[in-house]
């Protein structure tokens, strides 16, 4: 129905955006219309913003098909490829151990780190973070604890790829963990850090993360992109949330033990 719509939809798809954006216009513009029953402030700006999140939300998904998804099933192709593995000198062994895919867990770690330090999303929730707390949580700590959860989420996940292990034994015993930290973290940070894991989860990192684990679910012998390809976004969003609160808890018991000293 698009394409007919928008001649240029394999280039730009624009038509496709506009039809998955026009519910939340008509839902804010009916609200204002006929529930408040109130004109909407500034129409011609209004009207401007819409068509540049439009185009903008349009190049962002003809960004993500002709560069990231690509890039990262590339990425995943050349790290799994038996040549760089050393597949022959394994093959002795009974083929690659999981250990031979250790620079698979290294470029996952960088992947997630790097595209979580640049997340807007996470700078935005850091910066109002510290204007609420009056400044005692710092946006750059904040950041680096939420990247190194993301970053260690994704290599665990990309192992679990290459070991085949189920992933509801990894995502229950997480959730437990996180269950019992809640219970001993500082109560004004357990908020923001369930926040945390779900602003993770965003522009930047979820196209790369995505095309990650499809990528190795396609290239690693036995494994099925569609059981074992999704799940990376899961630990992304799950290991923030123990690693904010295990950077509040540490916070808090250093300056516990400094008061004594």
């Amino acid at each position: 129905m698009t394409a007919s719509l928008c001649p240029f939809e394999d280039i730009i798809p624009l038509c496709g955006t506009l039809v998955d954006v026009l519910p939340i216009l008509a839902v804010l513009i009916g609200f204002q219309v006929l529930v408040l029953r109130r004109p909407i402030a500034h129409p011609g700006r209004v009207a401007l913003g819409f068509l540049m999140v439009l185009l903008g939300l349009a190049l962002f998904i003809a960004g993500l098909e002709s560069a990231l998804f690509p890039l990262g099933r590339l990425m995943a192709e050349q790290l799994t490829a038996p040549a760089f593995l050393g597949f022959d000198s394994l093959a002795a062994q009974g083929g690659p151990h999981w250990k031979a895919y250790l620079w698979v867990y290294l470029f996952a770690f960088a992947l997630g780190f790097a595209t979580t330090i640049a997340e807007p999303s996470l700078i935005a929730v850091a910066l109002k973070a510290e204007q609420v707390s009056a400044g005692a949580i710092r946006p750059l700590g904040l950041r680096l604890a939420v990247a190194l959860g993301v970053a260690f989420g994704i290599a665990l996940g990309a192992h679990r790829i290459v070991a085949g292990t189920p992933l509801h034994y990894y995502i229950i015993t997480g959730y437990v963990i996180v269950l019992i930290q809640t219970g001993f973290a500082p109560k004004m940070i357990i908020a923001l850090a369930y926040d945390s894991g779900g602003v993770t989860t965003s522009t930047v990192t979820v196209p790369l993360v995505t095309a990650l684990g499809l990528g190795l679910s396609s290239n690693i012998p036995g494994r099925n992109p569609l059981l074992d390809g999704f799940g990376l976004i899961a630990f992304a969003s799950l290991f923030p949330i123990m690693a904010v609160m295990g950077y509040a808890q540490m916070g808090q018991w250093l300056a516990h033990r400094s008061s004594h000293r």
